[in-house]
């Protein structure tokens, strides 16, 4: 289930939050930055993170999923959000370059479909890039931050959802390779043990960090668009309601 997002707005207005932004930022960019002229989506609560990543991208989409709510982004300026349905997103096919998914894959209900409708918007050669809470760390299993709630994943459950939507994990990073409670009472000191943990422990950090690419060889599994049936329909058409039956009744044999 989703949190709402009104807890994880004011998380990220808390100091602890505003580290957790600038590390997982930090890991985001070093994997995947947007280039010149791309479209870039961010779905569940990835707004933290877009301005830093977006640079001179064509346009950025904030997607938030109905389970979880949704707040104006960005403060200033036309508004970039929507609240959408995760298995349906309302984007074109092929009509996105880069997505980013924090807060998202660990909540949804279904996220082999989600990844596979990420699969459906992106173009080909497009970026996925997942942040994840990691399985093994300790921030899994604190609830003083948003990574505390929901599923936590491994690298091989992470692989496997990709393999089922045809994309192909490219590289991998870490972040918050310290325990919540020293991140939240002791900065100064999280900032020096999280440079240590980066090659010390990275095993055991707070999140995985992702990014893949989606295939295009054939074989790869693609998910079509759902067609959406009118919420209106006459009760009576030519051809089709009492007048066209009357002239079958006419027509055929007795």
């Amino acid at each position: 289930m989703y949190l709402d997002v009104i807890e994880l707005r004011d998380f990220y207005a808390t100091l602890p939050g505003q580290a957790v932004r600038r590390k997982v930022g930090q890991a985001i960019a070093d994997l995947a930055a947007a280039r010149s002229g791309e479209r870039v989506l961010g779905f569940g609560f990835a707004t933290p993170y877009l301005h830093r990543l977006a640079g001179d991208a064509e346009r950025e989409l904030a997607f938030m999923p109905a389970g979880q709510g949704v707040i104006d982004w960005p403060p200033a300026g036309p508004s970039s959000t929507a609240l959408v349905e995760e298995d349906s997103l309302p984007l074109s096919d092929a009509s996105v370059d880069l997505a980013i998914l924090v807060h998202a894959i660990e909540y949804s209900p279904q996220p082999a479909e989600l990844i596979g409708e990420m699969r459906r918007v992106l173009a080909s050669g497009g970026r996925l890039v997942i942040v994840a809470p990691n399985r093994r760390g300790l921030w899994a299993r604190s609830d003083i931050s948003p990574f505390g709630h929901g599923r936590p994943y491994s690298r091989g459950q992470l692989r496997a959802l990709f393999a089922e939507a045809g994309f192909e994990a490219e590289a991998w990073t870490t972040a918050l390779h310290v325990p919540p409670a020293i991140m939240r009472s002791m900065p100064r000191t999280a900032g020096v043990l999280e440079k240590v943990g980066t090659t010390g422990w990275p095993a055991f950090s707070g999140v995985t960090c992702v990014v893949a690419c989606k295939r295009t060889i054939e074989g790869a599994r693609a998910r079509a668009r759902p067609v959406l049936a009118p919420a209106l329909q006459p009760a009576l058409q030519p051809g089709n309601g009492a007048m066209g039956r009357s002239s079958r009744q006419a027509q055929d044999p007795i």
